[in-house]
């Protein structure tokens, strides 16, 4: 399938959370095929590190990967932070870590709620928090956050990830109002395929804020 390019893309800053595998993996490869410039956090640092070497070899250039807990809120802002002073200003992050680890609702303990919690939502609000100066300072920029259709379709092993996964709408929803006269729009994607999030990331989608798009083929 031949891929849409995006005019705007190579150059930018893209910093993607949970890179290393998965859909995030799939975020650096799409993004690093449009040249941009992509770094990835990870607490997988061996499938980081194995990523950047593929990468490398498919495009040409190597995404920077900054290994980093992200239950550790101040690791988190290091990392950042390591990111911008290395390649400038994030004009993209894309919240995407997350852990769908299935729960028995009446076996839940508090500290497991509380993991859950921070695994799937905590970081997703601080690293806006930490990026937001960073789009200010650069004029604009996009934020996207990965939902999913666990709380819309209600999976009833999920009871804690599908809280978390509704509330970054939620989050969505406010920063988008609070940060849309800095010409920052912020998006949720349901669960997210990568060239959705190539469109919302480029120039082309910059209409469009405080939406939650849900790409589940028709089965919502």
């Amino acid at each position: 399938m031949t891929q849409t390019s995006y005019a705007g893309l190579p150059g930018r800053v893209v910093l993607i959370t949970g890179g290393a595998s998965g859909i995030g993996a799939a975020f650096v490869r799409a993004f690093a095929a449009q040249q941009a410039r992509v770094a990835f956090l990870d607490i997988d640092a061996d499938a980081g590190a194995a990523l950047v070497g593929e990468v490398a070899g498919e495009c040409g250039s190597a995404p920077l990967f900054v290994a980093c807990d992200l239950l550790d809120i101040a690791a988190l802002r290091a990392a950042m932070a390591e990111v911008r002073a290395a390649l400038g200003d994030a004009a993209v992050l894309i919240n995407n870590a997350a852990n769908d680890q299935r729960q028995v609702l009446s076996e839940v303990t508090p500290a497991e709620f509380d993991w859950m919690i921070g695994v799937n939502l905590r970081h997703v609000f601080f690293a806006a928090q930490a990026v937001v100066p960073q789009m200010q300072a650069r004029g604009g920029g996009s934020i996207i956050n990965m939902s999913s259709i666990a709380w819309m379709r209600g999976v009833p092993a999920l009871p804690a990830y599908a809280a978390a996964k509704a509330a970054i709408v939620g989050f969505t929803n406010s920063l988008a109002r609070l940060v849309g006269p800095d010409r920052i729009r912020v998006n949720a994607i349901a669960p997210g395929m990568a060239r959705l999030a190539l469109f919302l990331a480029s120039d082309e989608s910059q209409r469009i804020t405080r939406q939650c798009f849900q790409v589940d083929g028709g089965l919502g």
